[in-house]
């Protein structure tokens, strides 16, 4: 299987197969030139997400459910090192040996209280799936345009703006990530692994960078703009609550597997609640002081952007977990709550969660995908599956627009996904779902130039763009929603 060419560990995130010819340079376009002969043929392991399919989880089941899903998820970051060690495709049976243990006890636990999950029981296979396939459409990329929410109905123009971008100057994109050379800023990590550039240790891969100036515009708005017309609710209620200045992180995550440490296995920066971490109850949040300014409890929380610097901090959810870099502070945090395009919204319940995008969409398909990059001065410009190579003065943004349909019923649900909708592009919320505020997290940073940063995720996503994704849970004051709701119902610009 590896003959002729050296094998590779991702960083935990996938067994790469690569020529002889590695990336070398730095990250200029010039230094980059005569570097696109170099090809690879890489894998990651794709297994089906048994949390995406989760659609009750009775109370006495959702810690078993969450240690169960945080077990799969270091599963399948042990099979990388053991594909390392070169025991082949008996790594395919033996973590779906593995899978399929966690799956029955998570199938047990649920079934005490609730109707037995048995098609669970079906996802324990995992395959090898070809980097070079990109993100799928998971099967259902006719709900898109729903999915892109605030886009309305532009995304038609997104693969023909994307196919522009990767049009430019080869040497831009083949350039080594990170601006580091093949010899140095190496670390010793993964069991004493050496780890060389970037683009070795599980992505990003040059391919996953366009050149801004190369691509089309592709919305009629910036997403953080309220929507406009005759039915539209139009105002706007911001809150402002810093730019994690306290250095407030953890890979934990709260919402989808709670009360288990480094359940997301990459780490988290978070603004507002400060008592947020995996073990937080609503009790607990409802208690904890907060950075916004105005009293607003709420947490809101995404990965880290780094800087491709080849710092290995030896930390739950980095170094160890294949996120290596210095940690990017954001330059601005914009929160803000805009109204629908069909009408007035109703208040959000307290501790309503929602979590929007896809962690895992790289191997998910783009079903629930909703990653948006831009740069500031092109936001009529969004990348949904490529990170932007911002002009010089111009910062990089990361944007978030949560859904906005509730089902009026639920503060959560099994998937952590049913209980929330997109309104499609003219407003109208899905038969039982009503509007909400929508909440859109807006995040710029200054990062050096060229493929010199990437964001935080799970190994074998390898550091894809189009697994961003954003969280936030609601623990806003009852009178300090009504305020927010009354300000975008009657068209107000409110802090």
């Amino acid at each position: 299987m590896l003959i002729g060419a050296t094998a590779l560990l991702l960083g935990g995130g996938g067994l790469a197969v690569y020529a002889t010819t590695a990336l070398a340079g730095n990250n200029t376009p010039d230094a980059a030139a005569g570097h696109s002969q170099h090809t690879a043929s890489a894998f990651t392991l794709s297994c089906p997400d048994v949390g995406e399919r989760l659609r009750q989880v009775p109370r006495s089941a959702k810690l078993p459910v969450s240690k169960g899903l945080s077990s799969l998820d270091k599963q399948v970051h042990d099979a990388y090192h053991k594909m390392m060690g070169g025991t082949g495709d008996s790594v395919l049976t033996g973590l779906k040996t593995q899978r399929a243990k966690t799956i029955r006890m998570m199938v047990t636990a649920i079934s005490k209280d609730a109707k037995k999950p048995s098609y669970l029981l079906k996802m324990s296979g995992c395959t090898m799936k070809p980097v070079s396939e990109g993100a799928g459409t998971g099967g259902n990329d006719s709900t898109k345009s729903v999915q892109d929410g605030w886009y309305q109905g532009q995304t038609q123009n997104q693969t023909q703006g994307q196919t522009q971008g990767q049009s430019q100057d080869p040497g831009q994109v083949q350039g080594q990530v990170g601006g580091q050379a093949q010899d140095g800023g190496q670390q010793d990590q993964n069991g004493g692994q050496q780890q060389g550039q970037q683009g070795q240790q599980g992505g990003p891969s040059p391919d996953d960078f366009v050149d801004i100036n190369n691509v089309q515009p592709n919305a009629d708005a910036p997403p953080f703009a309220a929507p406009q017309g005759g039915n539209a609710s139009t105002g706007t209620f911001v809150t402002e609550c810093g730019r994690n200045e306290d250095g407030h992180f953890n890979s934990d995550n709260v919402i989808v597997t709670p009360g288990v440490s480094n359940g997301a296995h990459h780490t988290h920066d978070y603004v507002g609640n400060k008592a947020t971490d995996g073990f937080s109850d609503d009790n607990k949040l409802a208690a904890s002081d907060t950075t916004c300014n105005n009293g607003d409890q709420s947490t809101h929380y995404w990965p880290v952007l780094r800087k491709l610097d080849g710092n290995a901090e030896q930390k739950p959810g980095a170094a160890q977990d294949a996120n290596v870099g210095t940690t990017l502070t954001p330059a601005t945090v914009k929160l803000t709550f805009r109204g629908s395009q069909s009408g007035e919204v109703r208040a959000m319940p307290r501790f309503l969660k929602i979590i929007t995008g896809d962690a895992k969409a790289f191997t998910n398909g783009t079903k629930n995908a909703n990653a948006s990059w831009s740069c500031t001065g092109f936001e009529d410009r969004q990348l949904k599956d490529k990170y932007p190579l911002c002009p010089q003065g111009s910062q990089v943004v990361r944007t978030f627009a949560f859904q906005n349909c509730w089902n009026g019923r639920d503060i959560d649900s099994g998937n952590h996904r049913d209980h929330m909708a997109f309104s499609d592009q003219n407003g109208n919320c899905p038969q039982g779902f009503q509007a909400v505020p929508q909440l859109v997290q807006r995040i710029t940073y200054d990062v050096p130039q060229g493929q010199s940063f990437a964001v935080d995720s799970f190994p074998e996503q390898l550091h894809k763009p189009v697994t961003d994704h954003g969280d936030f849970i609601n623990v806003m004051p009852d009178n300090l929603m009504s305020r927010a709701v009354d300000c975008i119902n009657n068209g107000q610009e409110c802090t």
